[in-house]
């Protein structure tokens, strides 16, 4: 297991230097230099000087890729590319262009969008798990049926209306909450109900549906009719055998979530007007500015491959097999 996880930590520069890579190659397809330079001065017959003097004093005056008036390695590292990436490595990420500090943003923002992820992730986890065995113990019953039938329509439903639609209901129409902003201290837990509920309530369908899956298949296994076989109830069988042994397949989904607690969601922040990660990922697309844009990106593909490794260790804590091997 030790071989294993030192394998995979040597496979993560690899990874961030290619999504590092593939980032800057699509950002600035759609973009150049001279077009964040002109978006950014906000005029629209801005003179080539100034444009000259914006790229000079944020870095990007040099070639992008390859410098071909450079010798030797010079010609890679006198580089855009390689200037705003080699710092990442080392989580400095600069200033964005409205001359504020990435990284002090980032921490200040993080605790925004982790007090909204985490409490929808627990208790999102929490209902789905529970009403997909609901289904497996009444299964073959209208029960069944119903919820199946309701779990389809939930996923056919955009996540926008669910948003749209609970801020028109219960903030609108019942006044029962803020329709939108954020709030310290105490006051925060106002701003927290309605995009909690709306979290756990979009991704119901789609994750019962799946864990419904799971736990039907556990449940027609062998070792769950002796089970049965030797006396234990149907219920005694659902939570003794079926779930523990159906969390393998689930730990996989469920750890990989982890990364989007951190970087925030970036529809249910921009629309409830949180000051978290993912709102400010959506204005700084806006305003094209991409070192907060890569930044962003950078932070997600490292959260993303430590998640994996996370999954792979949890297997060992609900499959002996595993740690056998």
């Amino acid at each position: 297991m030790l071989a294993y996880i030192v394998r995979r930590l040597l496979y993560a520069p690899l990874i961030l230097v290619g999504v590092n890579l593939l980032t800057f190659a699509l950002f600035f397809v759609v973009n150049t230099p001279d077009d964040m330079a002109r978006m950014q001065l906000g005029v629209k017959r801005v003179t080539p000087e100034a444009i000259e003097r914006w790229k000079a004093e944020r870095g990007y005056d040099k070639p992008l890729l390859f410098n071909a008036s450079a010798n030797g390695v010079g010609a890679f590292t006198h580089t855009v590319f390689f200037e705003k990436s080699l710092r990442m490595f080392v989580f400095d990420f600069g200033r964005a262009d409205d001359g504020r500090d990435i990284a002090t943003e980032i921490s200040s923002r993080m605790g925004p969008s982790l007090t909204i992820a985490l409490p929808t992730f627990v208790l999102g986890l929490f209902v789905t798990v529970a009403f997909a065995l609901l289904l497996v113990f009444f299964r073959s019953s209208y029960l069944d049926f119903w919820g199946g039938v309701l779990c389809v329509g939930m996923m056919s439903i955009s996540g926008l209306f669910y948003i749209i639609g609970g801020q028109w209901l219960i903030s609108k129409i019942w006044h029962l909450v803020p329709i939108s902003g954020y709030g310290g201290g105490a006051d925060v837990s106002r701003f927290l109900v309605l995009p909690v509920l709306i979290g756990v309530v979009g991704g119901l369908g789609a994750s019962s549906r799946w864990y419904r899956t799971i736990f039907l298949e556990e449940a027609g296994k062998d070792y769950v009719r002796t089970a049965r076989a030797k006396g234990l109830s149907e219920l005694q069988a659902l939570f003794r055998h079926v779930l523990k042994n159906g969390m393998i397949p689930v730990l996989t989904g469920v750890v990989v979530v982890i990364p989007s607690l951190f970087m925030g969601s970036l529809l249910t922040e921009s629309f409830f007007g949180i000051p978290g990660l993912g709102s400010y990922t959506i204005d700084a697309i806006n305003a094209q500015d991409f070192l907060i844009v890569r930044a962003m990106v950078f932070i997600g593909a490292l959260l993303y491959i430590v998640g994996l490794l996370l999954t792979d260790l949890s297997y060992t804590l609900v499959d002996p097999r595993v740690r056998l091997e």
